[in-house]
Parts: structure tokens; C-alpha cells; sequence
């Protein structure tokens, strides 16, 4: 009996999600504000004390990790790794944005004694992607998009009883800043359209064009990450993102013109996304979550886009939609929560080790092809 913890780090919420594999009971289903998590990252690790002195024993928590630690204890981990994991520069530190909670839990994890915290890796950690996709990126995928794969990939093998390694798709999220695919192959991450490195989100630009990117870097003195928010959907379609529901974005489509075109804009970014992913692999499924998949209309309108892009293939993957099994938490938490009762040895270990989780290793700055001057310059994200 294995019991194991998840959590996820979105946008809007941390969600926590435990679950017990020898009676599938969900000890734990609970979403906190990020803006909480910001103000006190304290709280996260207090929860899970006090499910832990509730429950008994947490074997293995799976911690969202930014872009990604190779996997290991958190009591394992470095300073300089955890500030990799969630780089930023000194002025964003000071403005208190919301991966400053993320930065200071998991520092607040590593000095856990009493919890067995794992650290995972985002995808560019992962030995499955051949080294020429990693080429100049740093976002393939946070470790959050990695436990949605391992949960699209559990909810594929199960429903068609099949082994985890013969499961091929792309798991797509769709969420409140942005939206992610990944390509499965064998049952491993091959590649990724990630968050900042892929097509616009809800709030999110997606990836740049480099001249904007000069042009940007010229003409702003203090660059905040703040910038990587803009710009998406919401912004084409006039909209604020945080004070605009999702649900009122997709209905102001309908009589709105200008809504429709950021509206449209979304709809064929997960198009995009996933057509990107197509050289990587064939697959029999897309795998949809995220926040915008509870809406019933713009999951209408997504399946019909996804549809047209396989309309000349004679073998179409089939389209589903991931189903959390909680009430509360999101697909990603899950997901976590697979990837740590596989690290623990219980009943998914076979994931964790068809994904090569424990082979994970190397920085997110590794792959970067931009001279030694940049290579250098770099390095103080460290600090």
C-alpha cells in the first residue's frame, strides 16, 4: 500500500490531491489561491503535515518544480537548482510575482524533514527527447505539463488494458495562461509545445518573434516576466484575463466580433499546437484537459478544429477528455500524484520508469546555442 501526494502550481491555484492504491481512496482533494501561496508559502507544507498526521505516512509528494529538477529530495536539492527551476531577475523577486511563492515553498519543502518531498524534472530534463528538439529551449514543458502525460498516459492504458509503454498521443492543456501539448511515444515524452514556447493561450503570447523580442529588449529598461502573461487570447479579444471569466469569454464570442478573433486565435492555437507535434509522433489519441475543457461549447468547437486537422487521415486519433477523479483538483495534480506513487514503488511504477523520471538530469540553461557571452550571463540566474 502506497499512499502518494500531487500537487500542482497554476496560475490561479495550487491544487493537492492524495490518494491511497491499495483502496483507490482520495485522502486529499484541495485547491489553494496562488495569491495565498504568495502572501505564505507555509501553508502548503502545513496542509500536508496535518494530512499526514491525519492519514498516517505519505509515502512519495510529487512537488510542482517549475521548470523542472531532476528528480530527487527535495532535502537533496540545491539552492542554485531550486533558483533555476524558477529563474527570474532581482526586480521581479522584489515585486513579489506569483513564482516568488513558488520559489520560497519549495524552499520551505526542502527543509521538510518529516515529509518526503521529491523534486521533478520539467520536460527539457527528460533523456526520451532527442537532443535536437531540446535546441534553444527552455520551456518544452513545465513539470506540471509532465504529470498531465503521465496521467493522459494511466487513463489510456487503463480504458484500452493495455501496458503504458504502448500508449502514443498528445496530451494537450488548455489552461488559464496558457496551453501545452506533449507528444507520447511508447509511453514516453518526446517532445513538447510548451506554455511560453508554444501557441497563444488564454493569457499568454505563447512564443515570440525574435525581432519583437528586440525590439522589447531595446526599449525596456526592467523586462518583468510579467510580459510572458500578455498578450494571448484575452488581450486580442479585449478582454482583461483577471477580471474576465473563461466562461464569459467563450460566451461574448458568440455576439462579439472582436472577442471572436482572440476567441478564434485559441482555438486554432491548440490546432497548432498539436499539428507541431505530428513530426514527433502518430497518435491514436489527443488527450484534452486544463480549465477551458469544462466548458461545454468550447470543447464543441475545439474537437471540431482538431477534427478538420486529421479529416484526411484514414486512422484519425480518437479525441477524449481527461476525467479527474476528484471533485476539486485538475488533471495536473493527479498526475502528480501517479508520478510520486511511482517513485514510491507502488502501483504505477511502471509509468515513472517507462517515462525515465529517475533517469532525468542537466539544467534548463543546457541546450542554449547562443555563444559563451550569453552562456556566462546566464549563469547569475543562480544566484
Amino acid at each position: 500500500m502506497v499512499k502518494a501526494v500531487g500537487t500542482d502550481s497554476g496560475t490561479k491555484s495550487m491544487d493537492l490531491f492524495g490518494f491511497d492504491d491499495k483502496s483507490e481512496e482520495i485522502f486529499l482533494d484541495e485547491s489553494i489561491p496562488r495569491d495565498r501561496i504568495t502572501k505564505n508559502p507555509e501553508i502548503v507544507v502545513e496542509k500536508l503535515d496535518e494530512v499526514q498526521e491525519e492519514h498516517g505516512r505519505l509515502d512519495c509528494i510529487a512537488a510542482s518544480s517549475g521548470y523542472g529538477v531532476p528528480c530527487k529530495r527535495a532535502r537533496d536539492t540545491s539552492i542554485e537548482e531550486i533558483n533555476l527551476a524558477t529563474f527570474m531577475t532581482q526586480k521581479d523577486l522584489e515585486r513579489r510575482l506569483k513564482i516568488v511563492g513558488l520559489r520560497e515553498l519549495m524552499m520551505v519543502m526542502r527543509r521538510a524533514d518529516e515529509l518526503d518531498v521529491y523534486f521533478t524534472p520539467g520536460v527539457i530534463q527528460l533523456p526520451t527527447v532527442p537532443q535536437h528538439r531540446k535546441a534553444n529551449k527552455i520551456d518544452l514543458g513545465t513539470s506540471d505539463k509532465v504529470y498531465t502525460a503521465a496521467l493522459a498516459v494511466k487513463d489510456r492504458a487503463e480504458r484500452h488494458s493495455i501496458d503504458c509503454s504502448g500508449t502514443d498521443l498528445i496530451a494537450v492543456e488548455i489552461g488559464f495562461a496558457y496551453t501545452s501539448a506533449m507528444a507520447v511515444e511508447r509511453g514516453q515524452i518526446v517532445d513538447g509545445m510548451a506554455g511560453t514556447a508554444g501557441f497563444p493561450g488564454y493569457m499568454g503570447l505563447g512564443f515570440m518573434d525574435s525581432e519583437l523580442s528586440y525590439a522589447l529588449g531595446n526599449t525596456h529598461k526592467e523586462l518583468s516576466k510579467t510580459s510572458i502573461f500578455q498578450g494571448g487570447s484575452a488581450h486580442v479579444a479585449g478582454l482583461d484575463p483577471l477580471k474576465t471569466e473563461i466562461e464569459e469569454f467563450v460566451r461574448l464570442s458568440e455576439r462579439d466580433e472582436r472577442v471572436r478573433r482572440g476567441y478564434e486565435m485559441m482555438l486554432e492555437a491548440v490546432a497548432k499546437d498539436v499539428a507541431s507535434l505530428l513530426p514527433a509522433v502518430k497518435p491514436r489519441e489527443i488527450a484534452l484537459s486544463g480549465r477551458f475543457t469544462r466548458i461545454p461549447k468550447f470543447m464543441r468547437d475545439v474537437r471540431v478544429k482538431l477534427g478538420n486537422l486529421f479529416r484526411e487521415d484514414e486512422r484519425a486519433p480518437e479525441i477524449v477528455t481527461l476525467q479527474p477523479t476528484g471533485k476539486v483538483c485538475k488533471e495536473a495534480a493527479e498526475g502528480a500524484a501517479v508520478i510520486a506513487n511511482g517513485i514510491a514503488g507502488g502501483k504505477h511504477e511502471k509509468i515513472v520508469e517507462t517515462m525515465k523520471i529517475r533517469e532525468s538530469r542537466g539544467s534548463i540553461f543546457d541546450h542554449l546555442y547562443l555563444g559563451e557571452r550569453c552562456a556566462e550571463k546566464l549563469e547569475t540566474f543562480k544566484e
